[in-house]
C-alpha cells in the first residue's frame, strides 16, 4: 500500500473531475470563442466552470479570469499591474523572502527592468508583523504600486494576515494580491473578507487537472495582458481556452467549495497527529515555522543528523511520498530560501520533510508512517554516527 503525503505538490484528480474532462473532450470540441451551436456549447461550459470558481472564493463571475495555473495568475497579476502603471512614479513593488519562485522570480526579473522592490522579512514562524509593512510603505511616499504576500506558504503552511497587510497597503495607495495557491480549497476564502485586490489560485492543488488556473481581478483595476493574439478572457489573456480541462477546473472548484468547512478539521486533526508521533518517538526533531494559524494540511519537521533526501528515498522504498519542500524548486542543491528566511540553521534546513495530507488519508495511514518513520530515522543515523541534537 503506498501512501501519499504531498498534497502540496499536486493533488489526484477527483473522480468527477476525470469523468467530466472525458466527457468534455468528447462532447464540448467546438472553439469557445465561436458562434455556432458546437461554440456556443463549449462558451456556456467555460461560463458554468468560472461561477464555480468564484463560488469558491466569494467572488463575482466576470472578475474570473481562466488561466494555465498559478504561475501564469501571478505573472499576470504583478507584470500586468505593474506595467499599467507605466510610465509613473509609482515603481515600487513589495512581496515577502518567502513567496513562491513564481512571485520571487517575477519580482527579480521587473527588478532588472529598473522597478525598485523590497522583500519584507518573516519572523521566526513565517508571519509578517503587519506594523513592518506599514513601515516600508510610509517611507516610499505612495510610490508603491503593489503589494503582493502570500495567503498560505507552500512549504510551512504559515497562514498571514492578509486582510490587515491588505488594509495597509490601501493606506498608502498601493494595490494588493495574494497567492492563494495553498489555500483555496484548503481554507475558506472570501475575496471580501481578505479585503484584496487581486488573487491567484490553481486547480491542481484542490484535486483538479493540471494546466488550470485563474486570477481574480476586482471590478475597474486596469492590468496589461501578457499574451497578445485574440480577445479571449474580455481581452487580458489571448489564446483558445482549454475547455476539458477548464470543465475539470469547475467541478473540482465546485467540490472544494463543499468540502472545505468539514474537510479542513480533518486534515488539521491527521497532520496534528502526524507531528505529535514524530516529536514523541523520534529524538531531535523539531516542526519549523510552527504557527497558531497555519493552513490544515501541512507540517514542515526537521530531523538532525539525516539527510532529507535520504530520508525522502528510504520513505519512498517503504511505499511513502512526501516532499523535502517546493516541488518546482526540487533538483537544486539550494537549501530552502523559505526556511533560511525563518532563521533555521543550513543543517536544519537540509533535514528537513514536509508532510501534505489530503483527502486520500486516514489514521490508519498515518499510524503506519509513525510506525514507520523512527526505526528508518535511526538506521539513517546510524550511518551517519555523529551526534544527535535535540
Amino acid at each position: 500500500m503506498r501512501i501519499y503525503l504531498d498534497h502540496n505538490a499536486t493533488t489526484p484528480p477527483l473522480p468527477e473531475v476525470i469523468d467530466a474532462v472525458a466527457a468534455a473532450q468528447r462532447d464540448l470540441f467546438g472553439n469557445a470563442s465561436s458562434i455556432h451551436h458546437h461554440g456556443q456549447l463549449a462558451k456556456a461550459a467555460l461560463d458554468l466552470a468560472r461561477s464555480s470558481v468564484a463560488n469558491l472564493i466569494g467572488a463575482n463571475t466576470n472578475e474570473v479570469l481562466l488561466t494555465s495555473g498559478g504561475t501564469e495568475s501571478d505573472n499576470l497579476a504583478i507584470r500586468g499591474i505593474a506595467e499599467a502603471t507605466e510610465p509613473s512614479s509609482k515603481r515600487h513593488l513589495v512581496t515577502s523572502t518567502i513567496e513562491h519562485e513564481a512571485v520571487l522570480t517575477t519580482f527579480k526579473a521587473l527588478e532588472k527592468r529598473g522597478w525598485l522592490t523590497t522583500f519584507i522579512p518573516v519572523d521566526t514562524s513565517g508571519v509578517i508583523e503587519p506594523q513592518l509593512l506599514h513601515d516600508i510603505l510610509s517611507a516610499r511616499s505612495g510610490d508603491t504600486s503593489l503589494v503582493s504576500i502570500m495567503h498560505a506558504n507552500n512549504e510551512i503552511g504559515t497562514v498571514q494576515p492578509i486582510t490587515a497587510l491588505a488594509r495597509i497597503a490601501h493606506e498608502h495607495g498601493a494595490l494588493f494580491h495574494t497567492d492563494a495557491v495553498q489555500s483555496a480549497g484548503k481554507l475558506p476564502v472570501d475575496v471580501n473578507n481578505l479585503g484584496v485586490d487581486l488573487l491567484s489560485l490553481s486547480g491542481h492543488k484542490f484535486y483538479g487537472p493540471k494546466g488550470t488556473g485563474a486570477l481574480w481581478v476586482r471590478r475597474g483595476i486596469r492590468l496589461v495582458k501578457q499574451t497578445t493574439g485574440g480577445r479571449q478572457e474580455r481581452n487580458r489573456r489571448a489564446g483558445t481556452e482549454n475547455v476539458p480541462a477548464v470543465v475539470g477546473l469547475g467541478v473540482a472548484a465546485m467540490h472544494a467549495a463543499q468540502a472545505v468547512e468539514k474537510e479542513a478539521p480533518r486534515l488539521s486533526e491527521l497532520r496534528d497527529h502526524l507531528e505529535r508521533g514524530i516529536l514523541s518517538n523520534v529524538k531531535g526533531t523539531q516542526v519549523n515555522g510552527k504557527s497558531t494559524d497555519r493552513v490544515s494540511n501541512t507540517t514542515n519537521i526537521s530531523f538532525n543528523n539525516v539527510e532529507a533526501e535520504a530520508l525522502l528515498i528510504a520513505l519512498d522504498l517503504e511505499g511513502i511520498s512526501v516532499s523535502t519542500g517546493s516541488a518546482c524548486s526540487s533538483g537544486t542543491l539550494e537549501p530552502s530560501h523559505v526556511l533560511k528566511a525563518i532563521g533555521l540553521s543550513t543543517h536544519r534546513t537540509q533535514n528537513s520533510i514536509r508532510f501534505s495530507v489530503g483527502l486520500g488519508n486516514n489514521t490508519e495511514q498515518i499510524d503506519r508512517i509513525v510506525e514507520l518513520i523512527p526505526q528508518t530515522v535511526a538506521k539513517l543515523r546510524s550511518l551517519n554516527r555523529r551526534p544527535v541534537r535535540t
